[in-house]
């Protein structure tokens, strides 16, 4: 009897202990870890799309940049834009930070002691909130950075390398190891050849010199083995972080969505360098399916040194692209539709040719693309004969401007006590469908309320949903008898800043006696997009609006000169002064290259919007290729991958000049003249001269010093102020850091200018 209680005591007792073991366990609340962040981190250069961070005290001090208000581009110091939104004080804190999509525009404000600046587009926004997560809600508490840079791993006796991109913390430094290294699971993905190659070498500061030892040997260079000079006085450059990212397996996430003009989508993000491998990859593990890949690109991730194949490695002619967006085109992508008579059809029996539906003709003057909208007057004060006036008016710009999708595209709003759609974009692809749309149009009534009107299609009218087209200008043609019956600089100010281009046809304004009763004076300079007379065409009566006509539709069709529609990103002539000395060497010029290649990226390329050319230099000059020459971002991107190094001494000056003759004396006249020279050694001519005259010009000129450039030299070249202009750094490696400062600083000093 004892015995039996004994056992089922024991058993009660074990059945108790692995019942609470449990039971325990779950009562334990895992506890949130907040890692820290410094003053200048930005939300871009952490790979996560939400997380919690804990901010140190005195970062406004920093002055860290910031740009937007509420929702802020990912260029932005995390840690300011949480003072700026008031979710923490100078003090520090706590911040939950959640990425979200780019906007069009970010408005700058002044808000707790920090300052954010105006920035007309980025590709990636984030914003901010008290760092309490919710209940349940735990945050990684490690922040996974970009990548610094790619290591090597050696593939066999030849010491060919291949770039295995890694993703691994900061923190965690590569260990030298003997045996073959096993795959880690934080890396991109590995293929085959990757776990059977011999383990990488260690990485030291010995082996990280070899890499850029000199090429040639010269009087003013180090000799070999000594470390690189760094200038004493050389700028600091900006804390971005380095992406090399490998091939994606989504889509990135367009950096403009719905933008008023994206000639070309772009997908990289803002601090990307994209690194170009040495070597072929045996596979690509997944396909990236961005809308705007193109050979370049595909070049670019999968291959090195060597041109692309004539097959996609899954054995397929080329890789399937889906392209919703943009219209920058992968090279082969398209092809002829085939011939029937090349079918094996006869030529006697042509009604039995199966015959594919032919596209309809595309319609309207493609050298007058443009969204035009035109606010009609429909207040009681103009009358009944005056708006069939009206109407009649707009039915003849209808047919004179050829409505069409290949061309423009036109709508209407009449305005009164309340803005009403009559016609929306895209409503009719023809001049005959929207004269009869016209026809239809019956007065509304009311006061003259022009500012609500702008409102109206500065927020809703030029909307995406409503058939903006992103890759044609926005203009409206304001109609008003007498004056408008409320304000309009406000509302059209946020229209121009939006890129709208404001017209005004004031009929029968107000004479001397009646402009007391003016509720805005000035009002039309205070409304257009610019107050030099062109953007205003006054007519004395409605019986003389008819002779408008020609003269309104030439004006909104010089595209070239719809300057509110122009913004930092496609109003430039860029060229690039490449340095091709010996110094240089073949694997430094490659990443000048790509340095290039990601400026030229940021930008909308075409003729009417940012066009680039290239020079490359030694002691002679080469045009590797003019503005203009290549008119789309793939093919431009090609051009670059496509410039061959040449080698020899250099004489920065002489190129200067070159490139002032051969590219910005062909410059148009709207546009802004940018060029960045790139040099990695001192010059044999002076280069005073040279940028002086290129400086009176009008040139913006940016220096990019390498390694044994000089300082002075740097600054001679450069646009005052010299800090916003020149940069310099010590390894070739490092060029993509000034990726975005230099997109930052065209589009600040683009944003600065004045409006008349």
């Amino acid at each position: 009897m004892i015995r039996s209680i004994t056992v089922v005591f024991y058993v009660f007792l074990l059945s108790w202990t692995c019942w609470a073991k449990p039971n325990g366990s779950k009562n334990k609340k895992p506890k949130q870890v907040v890692p820290d962040i410094e003053c200048d981190v930005r939300a871009g250069k952490i790979n996560l799309p939400e997380f919690i961070a804990k901010c140190p005290a005195h970062c406004k001090e920093t002055k860290q940049q910031v740009y937007g208000t509420g929702v802020f581009a990912s260029i932005s110091s995390i840690c300011n834009a949480a003072i700026h939104s008031g979710v923490i004080t100078n003090s520090g804190g706590k911040v939950i930070v959640r990425k979200m999509a780019g906007q069009n525009v970010y408005k700058g404000s002044n808000a707790n002691g920090v300052r954010s600046l105006s920035l007309p587009k980025w590709r990636e926004s984030f914003v901010v909130s008290v760092g309490k997560p919710k209940k349940g809600v735990i945050y990684p508490s490690t922040l996974d950075y970009a990548p610094s840079r790619p290591t090597y791993v050696k593939t066999g006796p030849k010491d060919t390398r291949l770039a295995a991109f890694t993703t691994l913390p900061p923190t965690i430094a590569p260990e030298a190891t003997t045996t073959t290294p096993e795959p880690t699971t934080t890396a991109a993905p590995t293929t085959t050849t990757t776990t059977t190659m011999p383990p990488p070498p260690p990485t030291t500061t010995k082996a990280r010199a070899a890499v850029h030892k000199i090429r040639d040997a010269g009087l003013r260079r180090p000799e070999a083995g000594s470390a690189i000079r760094r200038q004493p006085s050389s700028p600091v450059g900006p804390a971005f972080p380095r992406r090399d990212w490998p091939p994606s397996s989504y889509s990135r996430p367009d950096w403009f969505p719905g933008a008023r003009r994206p000639t070309d989508v772009s997908y990289a993000v803002p601090d990307s360098g994209y690194a170009w491998s040495e070597t072929e990859t045996p596979e690509i593990p997944a396909r990236d399916l961005r809308p705007d890949i193109s050979e370049y690109e595909r070049w670019l991730y999968s291959f090195g040194p060597y041109p692309p194949r004539s097959t996609d490695i899954d054995g397929s002619h080329k890789m399937p692209l889906h392209l919703p967006h943009g219209n920058v085109e992968p090279v082969d992508a398209w092809k002829q539709d085939a011939n029937p008579y090349e079918s094996g059809f006869s030529l006697r029996e042509p009604e039995a040719l199966p015959r594919a539906p032919e596209p309809p003709a595309s319609q309207g003057d493609p050298n007058c693309k443009v969204d035009l909208a035109f606010l009609m007057d429909g207040s009681w004060s103009i009358g009944k004969r005056r708006f069939k006036i009206q109407k009649d008016f707009l039915t003849e710009v209808a047919q004179v401007i050829n409505v069409g999708m290949a061309g423009p595209m036109m709508g209407i709003i009449q305005y009164g006590d309340e803005p009403v759609t009559e016609i929306s974009l895209r409503a009719h692809s023809s001049s005959k469908d929207v004269k009869s749309a016209i026809d239809k149009i019956v007065q509304k009534g009311g006061m003259s309320n022009v500012g609500k009107a702008l409102s109206y299609i500065n927020k809703q009218y030029f909307s995406d949903a409503n058939g903006n087209r992103g890759g044609a200008p926005n203009v409206a043609v304001v109609l008003v008898d007498g004056w408008p019956t409320d304000r309009v600089e406000e509302a059209s100010r946020l229209a121009r800043e939006s890129g709208i281009n404001i017209f005004f046809v004031t009929i029968e304004g107000p004479d001397e006696n009646e402009k007391q009763n003016l509720v805005e004076a000035n009002f039309v300079d205070k409304a257009v997009c610019r107050t030099n007379g062109f953007f205003s065409l006054p007519v004395n009566s409605w019986f003389a609006l008819r002779k408008a006509v020609q003269p309104l539709v030439k004006r909104v069709c010089d595209t070239d000169r719809l300057v509110c529609s122009k913004t930092c990103i496609n109003a430039n002539d860029i060229a690039f002064v490449i340095d091709g000395s010996s110094s240089v060497g073949t694997g430094n010029f490659r990443t000048v290259l790509q340095f290039v290649a990601n400026v030229t990226r940021e930008f909308e390329i075409s003729d009417t919007d940012t066009r680039v050319g290239a020079v490359q230099y030694t002691y002679e000059q080469r045009l590797e290729f003019a503005f203009g020459q290549y008119n789309n971002k793939a093919e431009l991107l090609n051009a670059i991958k496509r410039i061959n190094y040449w080698s020899g001494g250099t004489s920065t000056g002489a190129a200067i000049t070159f490139a002032a003759e051969q590219l910005f004396s062909k410059s148009k006249p709207n546009k802004r003249k940018i060029m960045i020279v790139i040099t990695d050694g001192r010059s044999y001519d002076d280069v005073r001269a040279p940028a002086l005259a290129v400086h009176r010009q009008g040139v913006i000129a940016y220096s990019i010093g390498i390694a044994w450039a000089a300082q002075d030299e740097l600054e001679y070249i450069a646009t005052d102020p010299d800090k916003e202009h020149s940069f310099f750094v010590d390894e070739f490696d490092n060029l993509y850091k000034y990726v975005p400062k230099i997109i930052h600083n065209i589009c600040q000093e683009f944003n600065s200018q004045p409006r008349n």
